[in-house]
């Protein structure tokens, strides 16, 4: 940690992460919700397969299901004929039409391939003999019988939820979503649908961190604006009690007005009051009557990387769930500059495969977020990156 701006230390963003989750355990709570309630949901137990897919062997071709040994030395100068039959029954040198994914009848061990075929009259000639197992499916070849379809503590995709409803699995447990309090604080904001005055600004904070607390898995509650007073900040934090984690946004700093950290000193306990982060230096995190709270900053850029930083991976503890992030590789259009001994968090846009930079500061310019693609992470041991060199794309959702 180093002294920094006013305050008494700057600590790593993954040191004061750190801080945090290891104060905070996974909830207990869970309950089973349909397949169709379930994507993006974490999962509460492992499921395992009562029973293997598929549970009969299945054509993997459309063709013929015939006796591959019936088919052996067939070639297209000197093709082996069998009879063609609606249904196959053992015996005799037999070949019935099949679709893919059909069960194959008894006796017959092999698909023969319409290309490898043709029907004349009631006869079809082989040109190339199949192997025993040739175009079929093996009982258990998809899943097998008791295995583990979704462990415990995965996100529940689309692709999966397919995967359990071919197994006549409808139903599956999951950790109830975090009940997030996010609590907007300031003198000069005015609740949404006013028309501010000079010197006011409308509310706009709440509605952005609500929204990505639900993307990232929790259930959001934003109460009205509460004012700078710390009475006020007080009402706010007993409200946020009854929740799973509170979120302040505003009044986490050291400025006249910025109270929220004095008052969480004196309720609980500050783990972290200062990131070293660019934009977002303002954070505080703390334990409250066992509760974890996080005092974002007041400027939107800052509120949203400290809520990527710190309110993401806390979602993600209390779920049970890794942690949850979505990243790509490409290459710098642009060099970045970047200041030593803060983690940079640069907004930037993507143009025909290439990141250009679009701020490093700017608190306060939440256009500079919906304008670009996403974010590039710039080391607290490093004074920038140069041009044309590959790295991660972090994506805001």
């Amino acid at each position: 940690m180093v002294m920094k701006d006013g305050f008494k230390s700057l600590a790593r963003p993954s040191e004061a992460r750190k801080l945090l989750l290891e104060r905070c355990d996974p909830l207990e709570r869970h309950h089973k919700v349909t397949l169709d309630e379930a994507d993006g949901r974490v999962a509460a137990e492992d499921v395992t397969a009562s029973q293997p897919s598929p549970a009969f062997r299945r054509a993997a071709m459309d063709g013929y299901a015939v006796n591959a040994s019936d088919t052996f030395g067939g070639s297209t100068n000197s093709p082996i004929r069998l009879s063609l039959v609606d249904d196959f029954e053992p015996g005799g040198r037999k070949a019935s039409p099949i679709h893919t994914g059909a069960a194959l009848p008894e006796g017959a061990d092999a698909v023969l391939m319409f290309e490898d075929a043709e029907e004349v009259g009631r006869y079809v000639d082989v040109f190339s003999p199949v192997a025993p197992g040739e175009n079929v499916s093996p009982i258990g070849e998809d899943v097998e019988e008791g295995e583990t379809l979704i462990h415990r503590g995965e996100r529940l995709t689309p692709s999966q939820l397919g995967l359990l409803r071919s197994l006549v699995i409808e139903e599956v447990p999951v950790v109830d979503r975090p009940r997030i309090g996010i609590v907007p604080t300031g003198e000069e904001l005015v609740e949404p649908g006013r028309q501010p005055q000079r010197g006011e600004t409308v509310q706009s904070n709440g509605i952005m961190i609500e929204k990505y607390v639900e993307r990232w898995g929790g259930n959001p509650q934003v109460r009205p604006v509460l004012s700078d007073r710390p009475e006020r900040i007080e009402s706010g934090l007993d409200w946020g009690m009854k929740f799973d984690a509170v979120s302040f946004t505003g009044g986490s700093s050291v400025g006249r007005r910025d109270r929220l950290v004095e008052v969480l000193r004196r309720r609980g306990e500050v783990l972290v009051h200062g990131v070293a982060i660019q934009p977002g230096k303002p954070v505080a995190l703390a334990i409250v009557e066992g509760v974890p709270v996080i005092a974002l900053p007041g400027y939107p850029v800052a509120t949203l990387v400290d809520a990527y930083f710190f309110l993401r991976p806390l979602i993600d503890k209390l779920l049970g769930s890794d942690e949850y992030e979505l990243r790509g590789r490409v290459t710098l259009g642009r060099k970045i500059a970047s200041s030593l001994g803060r983690l940079s968090v640069v907004r930037v846009a993507v143009k025909e495969g290439k990141a250009y930079p679009l701020r490093v500061s700017g608190s306060g310019v939440l256009s500079s977020v919906t304008r670009s693609d996403g974010f590039v992470l710039v080391p607290e041991d490093s004074e920038g990156i140069a041009e044309g060199v590959e790295v991660d794309l972090y994506y805001w959702r």
